[in-house]
């Protein structure tokens, strides 16, 4: 039989202890661990612990049912909370700032020999000798730079001359500079309902007006594009066609020819934001390849490759944009890291960029599965390849709510807020790559869960 300590166990609480849930659920598992509590030992009531520690009662709900999740304890119906019987793992603590779903970028994967070979990589570039180190990168990259990039971005959009491929600091350096000799002060630029908040940023800095385009399923809409273009004359349209950010939709084939239609119709621009184009195994025709033309296709390679590389490839619709790009990055974003773009071409020359992708797109599926089986999948929207969710919130919750009741238990995710430019439907994006093991990821989608099955007032601090 139990034993019964119904107001014997109080826990020790750090004076940094963060959400006050999550520290009750540590000191539970610290106190087993210690040997302060024992298998089988009864936990005091919920009530009565929440009069005793002066704090909500649904807070302690939450604690117990967080220790619960962890495997420290059971409930019995009209019995109380005890310490479970059998033996424990270590028990999982979780802490502010240990889960992180807010940055979207790459997940971290377990591949020593290829860790080790992406170093090599980056030793191998001082066989470049002193230049590399006391000379500026000429704007654009130099002509080995903008070949190799040609080739990176010949497997997805073919017969690519490098006099057309700039080398530039990172997909927000080339937007940077594209909209500067694109659009003046003033100017509209078409954007799809829900963007890159990258662009937002831009847009305030320019003093660029920006013009929603509605959405469905498979992405803009070509009748409201062609519309839009009609009645508020922008000078160019931006999206992304392939895992947009942050709804995960990748236009199909048949959008994106009727896209580039509209775009060749009223002879506009096409600004083709490429960031997660190498990921998926099998990607529709880029609007590069579509409307040559007139399309800049800003590929970055922090999201299939590296972030610390801060490197991407712009691909122009001709030489002469080409040259004329170049004048302006000279005046803007300046030039890439000579460092950053000679590593970046040794990796893709030697294969090991290949191999980075093929490591990533590996992670990142384990990583879906798992949301796939944490989360409700009526409410997901989620790719086949890739790294971030976008979450359908049930109502009553607006993602600010939604947001701030993951932020008070120590997690990071990002409201839809941060991409409408109009309306759009409450939801978040989660991005599974943040955290640094499964483990963490476990742990925050749990937060998420949780907090789908309660209503917005159970999750707030206000007192």
């Amino acid at each position: 039989m139990a034993k019964t300590r119904p107001l014997s166990w109080k826990p020790r609480l750090p004076a940094n202890r963060g959400p006050m849930y999550l520290a009750i659920a540590d000191a539970i598992g610290e106190d087993i661990e210690a040997g302060r509590l024992a298998p089988g030992d009864r936990l005091p009531p919920m009530r009565a612990l929440a009069e005793w520690l002066g704090i909500d009662f649904t807070t302690v709900t939450r604690a117990y049912a967080e220790a619960a999740r962890r495997e420290l304890v059971d409930a019995e119906v009209g019995r109380g909370t005890f310490v479970r019987k059998r033996p424990l793992p270590p028990p999982r603590t979780v802490t502010v700032g240990a889960v992180e779903m807010s940055m979207n970028h790459p997940p971290e994967f377990n591949d020593p020999a290829l860790l080790a070979r992406m170093w090599q990589g980056l030793r191998s570039v001082e066989e470049r000798g002193p230049d590399l180190l006391m000379r500026y990168q000429p704007p654009g990259g130099t002509a080995h730079d903008r070949e190799v990039g040609a080739r990176w971005l010949a497997s997805r959009i073919p017969a690519i001359a490098a006099d057309r491929v700039l080398v530039t600091a990172g997909l927000q350096g080339g937007l940077h500079s594209v909209l500067s000799m694109l659009l003046s002060p003033g100017d509209t630029l078409a954007v799809e309902s829900l963007t890159y908040p990258g662009v937002r940023a831009l847009a305030a800095l320019l003093r660029i007006r920006l013009v929603p385009v509605p959405m469905d399923d498979h992405g803009v809409d070509p009748q409201a594009l062609d519309a839009v273009c009609q009645s508020e004359a922008p000078k160019a349209f931006y999206c992304m066609p392939t895992l947009h950010n942050p709804t995960t939709i990748t236009m199909p084939l048949a959008r994106r020819e009727a896209v580039a239609a509209v775009m060749q119709r009223h002879n506009l621009p096409i600004i083709e934001d490429d960031d997660y184009g190498s990921l998926p195994t099998q990607v529709p025709t880029p609007l590069a390849a579509l409307a040559p033309n007139l399309t800049y296709h800003i590929a970055g390679l922090s999201k299939c490759l590296s972030p610390a590389l801060v490197v991407a490839y712009v691909l122009t619709p001709d030489a002469w944009s080409a040259a004329r790009l170049t004048s302006v990055m000279r005046a803007t974003s300046g030039t890439v890291s000579s460092l950053s773009a000679a590593v970046t071409s040794r990796w893709i020359e030697e294969g090991t960029a290949e191999r980075v992708v093929r490591a990533i797109r590996a992670e990142a599926k384990e990583r879906l599965a798992i949301a796939a089986r944490m989360l409700p999948r009526s409410q997901l929207v989620m790719p086949e390849e890739g790294f971030h969710l976008w979450l359908r919130l049930p109502e009553p919750w607006t993602s600010g709510e939604f947001v701030g009741g993951l932020r008070n238990a120590g997690m990071g995710i990002v409201g839809r807020e941060a991409f409408s430019v109009g309306s759009s439907p409450e939801a978040v994006r989660i991005a599974l790559g943040a955290s640094a093991t499964r483990e963490q990821l476990r742990s925050g989608l749990g937060m998420v869960a949780d907090l789908l099955t309660q209503l917005p007032m159970m999750s707030s601090t206000v007192v």
